[in-house]
C-alpha cells in the first residue's frame, strides 16, 4: 500500500483513468459489434450507417490512447472492406 501522499494521489488518478478507458473501449466494441451484426444480417444500408458511426469512435479511441493508431486504422479498413463486399439489396 502507498505511504506517500503523491503515491496515494497516483492511485486515485489511475483508478479514475481506468474507469474512463474501460468505458471508451466498451463503447468502441459496441459500435463495431453493430457493424458486424448488420454485415451478418446482410443489411447493406444498416451496415453502412453503422460503419459511419463506428469509424469516428475508433479514431477517437486511438486519439485518446486506448487503441494504437494503426490498430484503429486496421479495424476501420477491414470493416470498410467487408461492407464494400456486401451485395446491395435488390
Amino acid at each position: 500500500m502507498a505511504h506517500h501522499k503523491s503515491a496515494k494521489k497516483r492511485i486515485r488518478q489511475t483508478e479514475r483513468r481506468t474507469e474512463v478507458n474501460r468505458a471508451r473501449v466498451s463503447r468502441i466494441r459496441t459500435f463495431v459489434k453493430k457493424v458486424e451484426l448488420a454485415i451478418a444480417g446482410g443489411n447493406t444500408e444498416e451496415a453502412r450507417s453503422a460503419l459511419m458511426a463506428a469509424e469516428p469512435e475508433l479514431m477517437k479511441g486511438a486519439q485518446a490512447g486506448v487503441l494504437h493508431k494503426n490498430t484503429a486504422s486496421r479495424k476501420v479498413a477491414r470493416l470498410v472492406a467487408r461492407v464494400k463486399d456486401m451485395k446491395p439489396l435488390a
